[in-house]
């Protein structure tokens, strides 16, 4: 079935136009001839893009998207404008647009941002269903994300949640390793069996055995009477061992026999116990350098990392920055019963661009305090706490009077990517647009300058070290007028 587009104009004769083009692409295509007309069409039709005119009588575009965007999150909405500027650009990205276009139109564009639309939304509504299908009984907040760091770790739950393999799952503190030992214990056959945590870091090693494995009467002074241990009580289910880095070599060698043979000893007892568990292990330890530096027995390490999970620090996936704040954002406000809509740009930039040390868990504490600060409905710079403000100095972009707004559009851009490195993702939020954004302006400033790789790609090197690309070295080349503009 083709995908629905929806076009909504007060001009009777571009929406005749448009029509008649798009039918013979092959889509499926409403009109509606004002805003409100559009709303009762997205309420009553399967629309996948939509596509509305900025000046309309009554509700204008940016009022239509900040209502429809609301009410229809995967709907992907394109602008439609005869006077296109920066500013309008900003706020319709801000309000949830994906893309403009300006009248009159050329068709070939039309249609390419038409597909790169529907491909986003195919992309977003594959992305949103993995991870409900994956987290919905978890806490989904450390699984948020469309980075593809992300989607490679949801994926890999995915497919390794059903079988009975150990897992190690690796990353810095606040990652989110608990709740991927979480997802995997709801997508095994084990789900309805208990789910026993244990942290290791915060039991001593002399309680450690007796916690694990259980003691028997008279085991030690105090042991009045037997104790099942915590691979007993996992029987039949999962146990997940936290911080196992930090687990003693004797524990390890006994932990290792479970793994092996599914026996243990209680502390004191003289009969063998035996269990059904699969073992989930998490560290915040590179268990590598500690097998070479035997502070970790080699053969519990190649019995643990069966499956290996690498969940990547905040700092490199910061993308999905955006996404957590907004989850969190909304999770707090709702607590608070506090009226907070959104992010202000300088706040959002100033987000991204932190390193986030304490990864997730830093990051939702860092939201929750600033929903409390907030006064206004929209969370300010001012909100966040201190550190989190502090930010590099930032540069200055000037223009002479004359600069056309399309040039300008392009330093912007071009300036602040330089500012952050090529990090599409921080210069986006410090724009105050999103990242696919400017992805799409530098694809199609590349076709139009007929270059061969994106500007911001490093240049390839010669044989003697020099770069046989001058486009590649910088974004000057992004920066040239197109051929047809030069004079």
């Amino acid at each position: 079935m083709p995908d629905m587009l929806l076009l909504v104009d007060d001009e009777p004769a571009v929406l005749d136009s448009l029509y008649k083009i798009l039918k013979r692409d092959g889509y499926d295509v409403l009109t509606a001839s004002s805003g409100e007309a559009g709303l009762q069409t997205l309420d009553l039709e399967p629309v996948a893009v939509c596509l509305v005119d900025l000046r309309m009588p009554g509700m204008d575009g940016m009022e239509f998207l900040r209502r429809a965007r609301t009410a229809h999150p995967d709907v992907e909405f394109v602008l439609m404008t005869g006077h296109a500027t920066v500013e309008i650009a900003v706020e319709a990205m801000r309000h949830g647009a994906y893309d403009f276009v300006t009248k009159p139109f050329r068709r070939l564009l039309l249609e390419k941002v038409i597909e790169k639309a529907l491909q986003n939304r195919r992309l977003s509504l594959e992305n949103r269903e993995l991870r409900e299908r994956i987290v919905s009984t978890t806490q989904p907040a450390n699984l948020i994300g469309q980075s593809e760091a992300m989607r490679d770790v949801l994926t890999l739950v995915d497919q390794v949640g059903p079988s009975n393999a150990t897992v190690l799952i690796q990353g810095e503190s606040g990652t989110g390793k608990e709740v991927v030992a979480s997802a995997l214990q709801q997508r095994s056959k084990r789900r309805e069996g208990p789910f026993v945590k244990v942290n290791c870091a915060a039991i001593p090693d002399s309680l450690m055995e007796s916690e694990l494995f259980g003691y028997e009467k008279g085991a030690f002074t105090g042991a009045a009477k037997a104790k099942k241990g915590r691979f007993e009580l996992a029987d039949g289910g999962t146990i997940f061992l936290d911080e196992i880095g930090d687990m003693s070599p004797s524990t390890q060698m006994k932990v290792l026999r479970v793994l092996q043979e599914g026996e243990f000893d209680r502390v004191g007892g003289t009969r063998t116990q035996t269990v059904d568990v699969r073992v989930i292990a998490a560290t915040n330890v590179n268990l590598e350098r500690a097998v070479a530096e035997h502070r970790f027995r080699e053969d519990l390490y190649y019995r643990l990392r069966v499956i290996e999970v690498e969940l990547p620090p905040l700092r490199e996936r910061r993308e999905d920055i955006p996404l957590l704040v907004d989850h969190f954002l909304h999770k707090y406000a709702d607590k608070d019963g506090k009226r907070i809509t959104g992010v202000e740009p300088d706040a959002l930039a100033a987000l991204v661009d932190h390193d986030w040390p304490g990864n997730v868990r830093e990051l939702e504490n860092a939201i929750e305090r600033a929903v409390v600060m907030a006064r206004e409905d929209r969370l300010r710079l001012v909100d966040l706490a201190t550190e989190i403000q502090r930010r590099p100095n930032e540069a200055r972009i000037t223009f002479t009077v004359g600069t056309t707004v399309e040039a300008m559009e392009r330093r912007m851009i071009a300036e602040t990517l330089r500012h952050t490195d090529g990090d599409k993702t921080r210069a986006a939020a410090m724009l105050g647009i999103t990242a696919r954004t400017i992805y799409r302006k530098l694809e199609r400033r590349r076709q139009e300058l007929a270059l061969e790789a994106d500007p911001m790609a490093p240049r390839a090197a010669g044989t003697d070290g020099t770069s046989s690309d001058p486009h590649f070295s910088s974004l000057d080349a992004w920066l040239t007028p197109a051929p047809e503009q030069a004079h």
